[in-house]
């Protein structure tokens, strides 16, 4: 019969394609991952891995069993937090995973608060792409995320935490930057600098910059907003940030940050949890924690 051990195995080989690092992966020795899959295959009586001198890989049933051996393993971890949640709910490790649009900017004017309200939780924070996220969502490799929530996302369960509006950047020698407020409309056939493909606030913020008539300039993605930040600085163009972003550059002599009259354009930002999340008491004491901290900011005003 295949062991909890058995699936962390085969799952490890999915992911690293090379019994050594498998192995490294799962802290045994490679001697012991290979022999142990070999016993598993034996017992299935399927071949579950190619073996080659350099790599290896799954096959065809090993492609389809290491599907159902990740959903064991979720069952499993989720059972082991079902029961620590028993002992102490608002108590243990939590994987929180950000973008780096909102990792840098948010966190300084959260942990604190949350840190004093949960006391005995252990926050591991981890940034990266929307995409990767929610694989590692999926996955049960992070507990839950704070991001944009976008359509896409709707298998999994969310909280709104804040909206953030995006602020027009631009040169303080600008012809926008005279304007007290601007409404979308003034991005008409403006150029508008963005960040490179696989952030998803480069779609939130050209798809407002579509509607209002806006174009991408081509000549240059951005890696960061830091980088888009120095952009504008330097006179190569235009581009929307994020409130968070902006808030402490405000007194900036190269750029001018404006907001839009109603309706702005913002980004919903939310905090993501898989369906069914054992820890929901500690969710929701992190979702009134965020709230009350970004109310303090008004950011809005």
């Amino acid at each position: 019969m295949a062991t909890l051990r058995d699936l962390e195995y085969l799952t490890a080989i999915e992911q690293h394609k090379h019994f050594g690092r498998a192995a490294e992966a799962c802290f045994v020795s490679q001697p012991t991952l290979s022999g142990q899959l070999m016993k598993l295959e034996q017992q299935l009586g399927l071949q579950l891995v190619e073996r080659h001198r350099r790599n290896v890989m799954l096959t065809p049933a090993g492609e389809k069993l290491v599907q159902d051996a990740r959903k064991v393993l979720q069952a499993s971890r989720d059972f082991e937090l079902a029961a620590k949640a028993l002992l102490d709910p608002l108590a243990g490790d939590l994987h929180v995973g950000l973008i780096p649009t909102l990792a840098p900017y948010l966190l300084p004017h959260i942990m604190s608060d949350l840190n004093k309200s949960l006391p005995k939780v252990n926050f591991f924070l981890v940034e990266n792409k929307t995409t990767v996220l929610l694989k590692q969502l999926d996955e049960g490799k992070l507990d839950l995320l704070i991001l944009p929530y976008l359509n896409d996302m709707d298998k999994f369960e969310h909280y709104h935490l804040f909206n953030e509006p995006l602020l027009l950047a631009a040169p303080s020698d600008h012809l926008l930057s005279n304007k007290p407020a601007l409404s979308l409309a003034d991005l008409h056939h403006q150029q508008i600098l963005t960040l490179e493909d696989g952030h998803c606030l480069k779609d939130q913020a050209m798809g407002y910059c579509f509607a209002a008539g806006a174009n991408e300039d081509k000549r240059f993605q951005g890696t960061s907003l830091e980088t888009l930040r120095h952009m504008v600085a330097s006179g190569m163009g235009i581009t929307l940030l994020p409130a968070l972003a902006a808030e402490d550059h405000l007194n900036n002599d190269d750029i001018s940050y404006t907001r839009f009259i109603e309706p702005q354009p913002y980004r919903a930002i939310s905090l993501v949890i898989r369906p069914n999340y054992s820890r929901i008491e500690c969710v929701r004491a992190i979702v009134a924690s965020i709230r009350t901290s970004i109310n303090h900011l008004n950011l809005y005003s």
